[in-house]
C-alpha cells in the first residue's frame, strides 16, 4: 500500500499489490498503441531520440487531427431547454453586457466568447503557483498565464530555438526548429520538415526529437519543470530547463550552437506599451556560473522579468544579443549566428522601448561534438513576478517562491542558477516517483500517459500559491477558543495558500463541487496544499456576506454567502479571491445539496490518508456546522435529504427532484463518516445521533431509489426519473477511498449491480463503448437528452467512476471506461493539455482545460489500495510526518484502517 503522509520522500508503490492487473485482457489492450501509431503515422525517420521514455503521449510534428470540434455555445441549447431557461438567457445577457461593456471586466463564464479549439498545446513550463508559459507540441510558445488566473492565448512567433552546425570553421546548416512559415522574420530559415520530428510528453517532462535532414545529426530537446511530489520549495519555482542532447553520427566532428530567441513580453498588447528593456547578466555562486539576458517587462500592474540563461562550462561558449527588433526580416541576427556560430555579445543594457515598439533578445550556446559522439547544451527560462495583485488591485500578495528567493523582483538570475544546478536532482526525484508505475507491465500504456499528463492542470490551472499575509485571519471570525479555527493555522503559515481555477474558461478559484473530484491529485502528491485549501474553505464556511445580489437562474436576490455552508468557490482572479467568495452567481449555492457533504467526505478522506489528528480536530466542529445546515433538506424526517426540483448540485443544468441517487448517496456517505469521526473525537452523543440518521436514511434510500438493478436518477416519478446516472455511486467511491465500507448493511451486491448497469448502458451502449460513460442513459439504451448535461461525457466523472469500479473488483470495466475518455481527448480530438469538462458524442465540447479530470489520481489510489479478493487486508504504517499540531485526544481508528479493503455499499459504518 502507499502512505500519502509527507515524509519528505517521494512515495514508492509496491508492485506486488497490483499483480492481479495481469488479468486485464480487453480487446482494446491488443491495440493499446494503435491510436499512438496514428499520431505518428507521418513520421519518416527511424530515429527515436536520446533518452526518450517508452510511455507517454507521442505525436509527429506533421500530424493533423481530422476531427475539428466546436465549443458549446448558446446556439447549441435545444429548443425545449431554451424555452425552459429563457429567463436565465435574458438575465445572463443583461449581466454579460454590463460586465463587458460597462465595467470592462471579463465574465467568470463567457457564453458568447468561448475559447476556440486549437489542437496545438504541449506540456506547460514552470512549477506550481508562479505563473505558466505553455509550449505547443510543435515547439511554439503559445499560452501564457503570468498575471494570476488570467490567460492569454497568443503564439509569439519570434520565440524559437535555432540550430547552427559548423564543420571546419564553416557553417554547413542553420535552421529554425519550427515547422512554421510566418510572414514575418523572412531573413530566417523557416519550414523545418515536420515529418522528421516528433514530440513526446510525460509530464512534468517532455522531449522533442529532431533528426536533421541530410546532416546525420539528431537533436533531442528535453524540457524539465520542477513539479515534484511532496516538495514544497523547488516545486514552487517559476522556471524550466531545456537540455539539448546532440548525437553526431558522422565520421567527423562538428561544432553545434543552439540559439534561443525571446520577445520581451507575451504577445499581449502591453508588449508595445513602452518602457521595457533588456540587459545581459553573469552570476557566480558556489563555484558555478551562469550567464544570460534579463528581459524587464515594466508594466504598471504585475511587472515581471524574463530570464534566458545557460551554465558556463569549459567546453561551452555562451553568447548573446541584448536587444533586437522582432519585426522585419531580422536578417542581421541570423547573419550574426551564421558567420561564426556565436552572437556579438554587446555589453550594457538596451534603452527602454518607445510606445508602439517591441524588443527581443537572443542567447546562443555552442559546444564541440566528436565524430560518432554526443554532447549536450543546457538553457533555462525563468520569470520573476514576485508580487501580484488580482483584478480588484485592492491587496498585494507575494508568491510562494519568494520565501526562498525574495520579493525584490531581482531573483531571475538566482532562479536560473538554481535551476541549472539542480535540474538533475529534480529529474532523479521525478524518475523515482514515476518508475514503479512506468515499469509495471500490467498497466496499459495509455493509462501511464493519462495519469501523469493530466497533472498539467495542477500547474496550468491558473494556479496561485501565495504566502499568508501577516494581517490575514482565515478563521472566518470564529476563533479556536469558541470552537472555530486559529486565525492563522500552522499549516497555512508553513505551506502557504493554494488556489486553482475550475477551468481556464470557468474562472473561479477552488470551485469546491469540482475540487471534490480533482482533490485526489493534491492529497496524494502535495497533501499539505490539500489541507491548506481545506482550512481556507473551513474559514469561509463560518463567515457570511449578507450583500444581496441577483442569481441568474432563479431571478431572485439572495445573500452572496450564508453562514455555515460551504462556498461554491473562493473568488474570481479578476476580483479579490479569498476576500470575496462565490464568484458563481447562476444559482444560489447556499441551497445546493452537495457542497457541504463534499467537505465532510474530504475531511475524513484526508485524515485517513494523512493521519493528521490536529486537522481532524480542527475540522470536526466545521463538519458539525455544515451537517446541521444540511439537515433542513430532509423535509420529511426520514433520514434522507431531498433535492429541491432544480439543478441544485454540481450538475447545475440537470434538475433533480426529491431524493436522488447522487445527492442521497453523498448524504449517506457523509453521515457514515460523521459516525466515524464522532468516535475518533470521543463524542458519543454525535455518534448515536448520526447512526440513527444513517439507519433510517439508508432504508429510505433503498426503498425510494433502488429498482432492482441500479439506483434511479431521482424519486420524482417523472418520465425520466429512472435514467441511469453514471455518477450514482459517488458516495460509495469516497467511502472506499477513505478505507470505509465494511459494516452491517450488507448490500455490496447492489452497488456492483448498479456499476454493471452503468457499464452496460452508459459505457458500452454509448458511442460503441469507445468514448467513456455518458452522464445519463435511458434504460432502453439511448442517452438522456432532457438537459444540456445529461447527454454529455464528463471526463473527470468518468475517471471517478473507473476508480469505484476498481475498488469494487471491476478492474477490466474500470480501465475500459477510462480508456475511452483518454483516447477521445488526447488521440482523436487533439485536446492534449487542455482536457475539457465535457464532450458530446458528436460535434461539440465544453470548457477546455478543466479541473475535474485530475480525478484520474483516484484511479491510482484504487489501484494502490485494492487487492485480489482472496487476499487478507493490509494496513499502512504509522505516520511519521504530520502537519504542525498540538496534543489531541483523538483515538486511533479500529475499523476501516488505512489500506483496508472494504466490501459493502453505503454501510457505512463503525
Amino acid at each position: 500500500t502507499l502512505d500519502y503522509q509527507d515524509t519528505g520522500q517521494v512515495p514508492v508503490r509496491k508492485k506486488s499489490s497490483l499483480s492481479f492487473l495481469s488479468d486485464y485482457r480487453l480487446n482494446m489492450e491488443s491495440g493499446d498503441n494503435s491510436s499512438t501509431a496514428e499520431l505518428m503515422s507521418r513520421y519518416v525517420s527511424l530515429e527515436l531520440g536520446y533518452g526518450v521514455p517508452k510511455d507517454g503521449w507521442r505525436i509527429c510534428l506533421a500530424h493533423e487531427f481530422k476531427e475539428k470540434r466546436k465549443p458549446f455555445q448558446a446556439k447549441d441549447v435545444s429548443l425545449s431547454n431554451i424555452v425552459e431557461h429563457i429567463g436565465l438567457g435574458v438575465r445572463y445577457l443583461k449581466w454579460w453586457y454590463k460586465k463587458t461593456q460597462i465595467e470592462k471586466k471579463a465574465p467568470f463564464i463567457d457564453m458568447f466568447r468561448a475559447i476556440p479549439l486549437r489542437q496545438i498545446y504541449g506540456a506547460p513550463l514552470g512549477g506550481i503557483g508562479g505563473g505558466t508559459i505553455t509550449r505547443g507540441w510543435r515547439g511554439e510558445f503559445c499560452r501564457w498565464q503570468l498575471n494570476p488566473g488570467m490567460y492569454h492565448y497568443k503564439t509569439v512567433i519570434a520565440n524559437q530555438f535555432t540550430v547552427c552546425l559548423r564543420r571546419g570553421g564553416q557553417t554547413v546548416y542553420q535552421q529554425v526548429l519550427s515547422v512554421e512559415r510566418p510572414p514575418t522574420l523572412q531573413g530566417w530559415n523557416w519550414g523545418y520538415c515536420g515529418e522528421y520530428a516528433f514530440y513526446h510528453a510525460l509530464y512534468p517532462r517532455a522531449w522533442t526529437v529532431y533528426p536533421l535532414p541530410g546532416q546525420n545529426v539528431t537533436l533531442t530537446c528535453r524540457q524539465v519543470s520542477p513539479v515534484i511530489p511532496h516538495d514544497y520549495q523547488d516545486s514552487s519555482l517559476p522556471v524550466a530547463v531545456f537540455v539539448w542532447d546532440i548525437e553526431n553520427k558522422n565520421d567527423y566532428p562538428l561544432d553545434v550552437s543552439i540559439m534561443l530567441t525571446m520577445v520581451n513580453g507575451s504577445g499581449h498588447k502591453d508588449d508595445k506599451s513602452g518602457g521595457h528593456w533588456n540587459e545581459p547578466f553573469h552570476l557566480e555562486k558556489a563555484g558555478e556560473s551562469v550567464s544570460g539576458v534579463l528581459l524587464h517587462h515594466c508594466t504598471t500592474v504585475n511587472p515581471y522579468t524574463l530570464c534566458m540563461a545557460a551554465r558556463e562550462q569549459s567546453d561551452r561558449e555562451i553568447s548573446h544579443q541584448t536587444a533586437f527588433s522582432p519585426k522585419g526580416t531580422c536578417g542581421v541576427l541570423w547573419g550574426d549566428l551564421i558567420a561564426d556560430g556565436r552572437l556579438d555579445s554587446p555589453t550594457g543594457s538596451s534603452p527602454p522601448t518607445q510606445k508602439g515598439e517591441k524588443v527581443a533578445a537572443a542567447l546562443a550556446v555552442g559546444c564541440p561534438v566528436p565524430a560518432q559522439g554526443h554532447n549536450d547544451l543546457e538553457f533555462s527560462l525563468a520569470w520573476d513576478m514576485p508580487n501580484i495583485t488580482f483584478g480588484s488591485r485592492e491587496r498585494e500578495h507575494v508568491r510562494r517562491y519568494t520565501r526562498f528567493f525574495g520579493t525584490k523582483a531581482d531573483a531571475a538570475p538566482s532562479l536560473s542558477h538554481h535551476a541549472l544546478t539542480h535540474y538533475r536532482l529534480w529529474e532523479r526525484s521525478i524518475e523515482e516517483w514515476q518508475r514503479p508505475i512506468l515499469q509495471d507491465s500490467s498497466l496499459p500504456s495509455w493509462y501511464k500517459s493519462a495519469l501523469f499528463n493530466e497533472l498539467y492542470f495542477v500547474v496550468d490551472g491558473g494556479t496561485v500559491w501565495t504566502e499568508l499575509p501577516e494581517d490575514s485571519d482565515v478563521s472566518g471570525g470564529l476563533r479556536s477558543e469558541d470552537g472555530g479555527l486559529p486565525a492563522q493555522p500552522a499549516i497555512i503559515k508553513e505551506y502557504g495558500r493554494f488556489a486553482y481555477l475550475e477551468g481556464q474558461e470557468y474562472r473561479m478559484y477552488n470551485t469546491y463541487d469540482v475540487h471534490f473530484y480533482a482533490s485526489f491529485a493534491l492529497i496524494m502528491l502535495w497533501p499539505k496544499l490539500a489541507l491548506s485549501l481545506q482550512y481556507d474553505i473551513a474559514g469561509s464556511v463560518v463567515s457570511c456576506d449578507p450583500t444581496e445580489r441577483l442569481h441568474l437562474m432563479s431571478g431572485r436576490n439572495s445573500p452572496v454567502k450564508v453562514k455555515n455552508v460551504v462556498p461554491h468557490d473562493i473568488g474570481d482572479p479578476d476580483d479579490e479571491p479569498w476576500q470575496r467568495v462565490n464568484a458563481y452567481l447562476i444559482h444560489d449555492t447556499a441551497d445546493w445539496k452537495d457542497l457541504n457533504l463534499k467537505f465532510v467526505l474530504q475531511v475524513y478522506r484526508d485524515f485517513h490518508l494523512t493521519q493528521d489528528t490536529q486537522y481532524l480536530q480542527d475540522m470536526w466542529p466545521i463538519c458539525q456546522a455544515v451537517m446541521e445546515s444540511e439537515m433542513k433538506f430532509d423535509t420529511d424526517g426520514d433520514g434522507l435529504i431531498e433535492n429541491s426540483g432544480y439543478a441544485d448540485q454540481t450538475y447545475d443544468g440537470w434538475t433533480a427532484t426529491g431524493p436522488s441517487a447522487y445527492c442521497g448517496g453523498l448524504w449517506l456517505a457523509s453521515v457514515c463518516v460523521m459516525c466515524k469521526m464522532a468516535r475518533l473525537v470521543n463524542n458519543e452523543a454525535a455518534f448515536h445521533r448520526f447512526r440513527d440518521i444513517l439507519d433510517r436514511g439508508s432504508a429510505a434510500f433503498d426503498k425510494l431509489l433502488w429498482n432492482g438493478q441500479y439506483y434511479n436518477y431521482d424519486s420524482s416519478g417523472q418520465d425520466l426519473s429512472n435514467s441511469v446516472m453514471s455518477d450514482q455511486c459517488a458516495g460509495q467511491w469516497f467511502l472506499r477511498a477513505s478505507g470505509l465500507g465494511d459494516g452491517q448493511f450488507q448490500v455490496r451486491h447492489k452497488i456492483c449491480s448498479a456499476l454493471k448497469s452503468v457499464f452496460d448502458l452508459n459505457v458500452m451502449s454509448f458511442a460503441g463503448g469507445q468514448m467513456g460513460a455518458v452522464n445519463g442513459m435511458r434504460p432502453e439504451g439511448v442517452p438522456d437528452h432532457s438537459s444540456v448535461q445529461s447527454d454529455e461525457v464528463w471526463i473527470g466523472v468518468v475517471y471517478g467512476l473507473a476508480a469505484i469500479m476498481i475498488h469494487e473488483g471491476m478492474l477490466e470495466e474500470g480501465l475500459r471506461t477510462a480508456e475511452g475518455c483518454y483516447r477521445t481527448v488526447w488521440e482523436r480530438l487533439g485536446m492534449a493539455f487542455q482536457t475539457p469538462e465535457a464532450y458530446c458524442e458528436k460535434g461539440i465540447y465544453r470548457s477546455l482545460a478543466y479541473m475535474r479530470p485530475l480525478s484520474i489520481w483516484a484511479m491510482q489510489l484504487a489501484l494502490d489500495t485494492s487487492q485480489p479478493r482472496d487476499q487478507a487486508p493490509k494496513t499502512t504504517t504509522t505516520p511519521t510526518d504530520q502537519a504542525p499540531q498540538t496534543t489531541t485526544t483523538i483515538q486511533t481508528a479500529t475499523e476501516g484502517e488505512p489500506g483496508q479493503k472494504a466490501s459493502t455499499n453505503l454501510s457505512f459504518c463503525p
